[in-house]
């Protein structure tokens, strides 16, 4: 049926409350993908301490200010939920809703006016169990990364470089994501048949080999797909990195430790010849899930670890930039950037090239800061909005 332009605000009104409740069902938009989308409202529920919020009329630049505590990171760890994974403080579902441990939670998104709904949300009842809905159908979390590309950077991540090896690799399987949808349900089936290997070599009695053939055959196939995935970014991030000039930020260079093959029966026979190794330390010991990504700063020469804090914070922004830049960063999907605090410890020409070349990313950029000076040059389009307790306001 025709609906006249007239009609087009109050329907997408009633599609997005809907969307809000989850059971929703809109047809798929095959026509989306033929050029980039945005996220252009969102709706918080009950989450963290956003009892009923939402935005709407984003830009390319988006910035929530307002004071510590106000809810600003809130709201953008309420969008990382739409990408694979448990977002971007790795937070159990029960502690993200405003009564936690016992209350519900609802996030809604619309992409491009309407056209693709995301809601994710906990039921009372199954308050640690997150469902993921797009255009109102129940699906795997993993699915989110068809629709969106994202990626951020917090101050929690400015110790990426000093802790272990779990959080770099998180980070970089982040920007692979970004550019490769299936790269989060490769690495759900991997992440499954390691646990089992795991759970098997742990028993007293001795495993049986021919499910351990089955199991270290996913492995192989998965864990070579997981290794080259990522060399292929780290080789592509140092070529960019390298054709850039000296810029205000600290230039690195990049390198994929690990001793996983890329050739999956390479890999296979590894795990069939560590049997015996792996079930007396009672894990496995060779694969993506040990590999770790080496950073050194390329005008002193020294690991990223051992540089100054800002020195690293510098390094990071300059990875995610270089990354943003990459021409297939997000190939059709539209791309986020989550940029929390980001501009508070740069000076104003850095936070101008910053600014500079996140405009030239083509990705929709989200930022926060306790007041708006800071982001006084940023391009245009931008959008503002003050946060306080929990409440948004446009400004």
């Amino acid at each position: 049926m025709h609906v006249m332009p007239c009609d087009r605000a109050s329907d997408r009104e009633d599609r997005f409350a809907l969307a809000e409740k989850g059971p929703a069902r809109l047809p798929r938009q095959s026509h989306l993908k033929a050029r980039v989308m945005a996220l252009t409202r969102l709706s918080l529920r009950d989450f963290r301490n956003h009892a009923a919020t939402r935005l709407d009329g984003m830009a390319t630049f988006n910035v929530l200010v307002g004071e510590n505590g106000a809810g600003k990171t809130n709201v953008l760890e309420a969008i990382s939920l739409f990408s694979p994974g448990r977002g971007m403080r790795r937070a159990h579902p029960a502690d993200m809703a405003s009564n936690k441990g016992a209350g519900d939670f609802a996030v809604a998104a619309e992409l491009e006016d309407g056209a693709v709904q995301l809601n994710t949300a906990t039921t009372p009842a199954t308050p640690g169990r997150r469902t993921v809905r797009i255009n109102g159908a129940e699906t795997p979390a993993t699915r989110l990364a068809e629709w969106l590309a994202m990626t951020w950077l917090t101050p929690a991540m400015d110790r990426l470089f000093a802790e272990g090896a779990t959080a770099r690799r998180r980070f970089l399987d982040r920007l692979v994501l970004a550019g490769e949808p299936g790269h989060a349900r490769i690495a759900t089936r991997y992440e499954g048949a390691l646990r089992e290997r795991n759970r098997l070599l742990g028993e007293a009695d001795e495993p049986d080999p021919v499910w351990l053939d089955a199991l270290e055959t996913q492995m192989a196939e998965t864990g070579a797909q997981l290794a080259a995935s990522r060399r292929a970014l780290v080789e592509r991030l140092n070529t960019a990195l390298a054709a850039q000039d000296d810029g205000p930020f600290a230039r690195p260079i990049l390198a994929y430790n690990g001793e996983t093959p890329v050739d999956a029966s390479a890999f296979a026979a590894a795990l069939r010849n560590g049997r015996r190794r792996d079930r007396a330390a009672g894990r496995t010991l060779t694969g993506p899930h040990r590999d770790d990504l080496d950073v050194v700063m390329a005008a002193k020469n020294a690991p990223a670890a051992h540089c100054s804090t800002g020195e690293q914070k510098a390094l990071l922004i300059s990875i995610v930039l270089a990354h943003a830049a990459l021409p297939d960063a997000g190939g059709e999907r539209p791309r986020l950037l989550l940029l929390d605090e980001i501009a508070a410890h740069l000076d104003p020409l850095r936070r101008s090239a910053l600014y500079e070349r996140l405009a030239a990313s083509g990705a929709q950029v989200w930022m926060t800061g306790t007041e708006p000076s800071p982001f006084a040059d940023l391009p245009a389009p931008a959008a503002f909005w003050r946060v306080d307790e929990g409440k948004v306001e446009r400004i």
